[in-house]
């Protein structure tokens, strides 16, 4: 009997130790640090005006200096951490673009899709304000269950390197869609994205960013399962940046 709950102990260590090794990444996420990563290239700093704000649940606010006219509400990757995106919203900022990035909790946007209901009604957006709400990977499938709940909230749609799932149907949404799928995507791959298209609006429209992977839409390094790119990632980010910044500016 001694050998025996020696061996059932040792098999409970195992399992402890097996599941403190997985969790561990999840519960003890890094810290989020402002321009980490988020220099862009022809972009000056002082022309954007980069912050973490407390209210509505804790978000990175990416404001251009000479105003904006479209909101984007970016839901990150699951697992990623909100300043991850911090470069896109630079970017954008120059288009009149103001960028919100919120976090939460563990980094898993599933844990609280609604987040931008919260984001929406502390910023009382002006009527004139375009609403955009966007996400990559996990984050984008949950921007898509919000505005399949929500349409009338938001103007339009923004999905990177993900699809709408398949009980989140916006076929009959009235919102302007746009889909940015990685070539070389290991994760949410261009069929997958493709298959997913029937659940968005006719009008959806879908840009393959070429030799791009999935990891490519945020600076946080390789992803496993992800495929090999053929271009890199600053060229991947100019093709990002310009395909939204047209669909933004319409």
């Amino acid at each position: 009997m001694k050998g025996f709950f020696k061996g059932v102990g040792l098999l409970a260590l195992l399992a402890l130790a097996f599941g403190a090794g997985y969790l561990y990444p999840i519960l003890n996420r890094p810290p989020l640090v402002l321009h980490q990563d988020a220099v862009v290239a022809g972009v000056p700093r002082e022309g954007v005006r980069v912050r973490w704000r407390e209210e509505a649940g804790g978000f990175i606010d990416i404001v251009p200096a000479a105003g904006a006219d479209t909101l984007l509400i970016l839901y990150p990757g699951g697992l990623v951490r909100p300043q991850a995106y911090e470069w896109l919203g630079v970017a954008l900022a120059p288009r009149g673009v103001r960028t919100v990035i919120p976090a939460f909790p563990f980094d898993l946007a599933v844990l609280r899709p609604n987040r931008a209901a919260a984001l929406l009604e502390a910023f009382a957006v002006d009527p004139t304000t375009r609403v955009v709400l966007g996400g990559h990977s996990l984050g984008g499938a949950m921007a898509a269950r919000f505005a399949a709940r929500r349409p009338d909230a938001l103007d339009a749609l923004v999905l990177m390197g993900a699809f709408s799932a398949e009980g989140d149907d916006l076929s009959a949404a009235p919102l302007d869609v746009l889909v940015l799928a990685a070539e070389h995507d290991g994760l949410a791959t261009l069929a997958e994205v493709r298959s997913g298209l029937g659940r968005l609006p006719p009008s959806a429209e879908l840009v393959v960013i070429g030799g791009a992977v999935h990891s490519f839409f945020g600076r946080y390094g390789p992803q496993r399962g992800d495929g090999l790119p053929t271009t890199t990632r600053s060229a991947a980010e100019a093709q990002i940046t310009a395909a939204l910044g047209a669909f933004l500016a319409r």
